[in-house]
């Protein structure tokens, strides 16, 4: 029987999130041999690859506050640096665009050289949002590649949105709503960290598996996101996680760190590795 995954590679995995606009290329590189090893052990792996903006994306989505909205149509905001014109923001909004895809760029070819088939479809261009949630989305060409063979890949971006105008959803947005359209059976997220701390920053204490009922009595320690992020750090991602688990009958997440040597084609072959969140 057919498997099919969701996998996020972490911005602060693929670049480093504290210096913009730098790549880790020799990580991407690694990572996609991982990938590919993974898909020639299990073929029946279906793999849909999103990943985050890194220190790409979200440093013009600092600057602008993208993620707030822009006019015409955005709610009133409070907490503008720069000016108010109109074209000030859109053009934030295009300038997120433009660094999210460069970076994409990089990872999709990182993927062909391992000999991936991967193809982006960016967000962008086939989702439309409302309020910070996607309202739409054209998934024909995603579900088409994948009845094809063709490894999708989809990052966090920015979309229009009905009511904000514009605004940015990250990869785990974008699989929420994957999750309950398509219904994977797992969801894994590499970034840096082993793990879920239950005392971040001082990471002594890994939380070997996560439930809606343990949570709240973790949540404190799991921490905020390190360097430039505006989608929310290791606690958002938590929480989002959980309201799929909860919502999705057997689906499990794993929150692992794909820095260390081989442990993403492991996750891919269905080993346990780092925080598993279930219901």
């Amino acid at each position: 029987m057919s498997e099919l995954a969701l996998l996020k590679l972490g911005g602060s995995l693929i670049t480093d999130k504290t210096q913009p606009y730098t790549p880790r290329l020799e990580v991407m590189d690694d990572l996609a041999r991982q990938i590919k090893s993974a898909l020639q052990a299990r073929p029946d792996l279906r793999l849909i690859i999103g990943h985050g903006a890194g220190s790409f994306g979200h440093v013009p989505a600092r600057a602008y506050r993208t993620r707030d909205g822009l006019p015409p149509r955005a709610t009133p905001l409070t907490h503008r640096e720069r000016d108010e014109s109109e074209g000030n923001y859109w053009k934030g909004f295009a300038e997120v665009w433009y660094q999210a895809s460069a970076l994409n760029w990089l990872v999709t070819q990182a993927l062909h050289k391992a000999g991936i088939s991967a193809l982006s479809l960016s967000p962008a261009s086939s989702v439309i949002a409302s309020n910070g949630q996607v309202m739409i989305w054209e998934m024909t060409p995603l579900q088409m590649a994948l009845s094809a063979g063709i490894v999708p890949v989809i990052h966090g971006d920015v979309v229009f949105d009905e009511v904000r105008g514009g605004t940015i959803l990250s990869t785990e947005d974008l699989f929420s709503h994957l999750t309950h359209a398509l219904r994977p059976d797992r969801i894994l997220l590499a970034g840096l960290e082993e793990g879920v701390w239950a005392d971040f920053p001082a990471r002594t204490k890994k939380i070997e598996r996560i439930t809606p009922a343990s949570f709240d009595e973790v949540s404190a320690g799991v921490g905020k996101a390190a360097g430039a992020d505006v989608t929310g750090g290791m606690e958002s991602k938590v929480r989002q996680m959980l309201e799929l688990v909860q919502t999705s009958p057997g689906l499990t997440v794993q929150i692992f760190s794909g820095a260390e040597a081989g442990s993403l084609a492991r996750a891919l072959s269905g080993e346990l590795v780092g925080t598993l969140v279930t219901a």
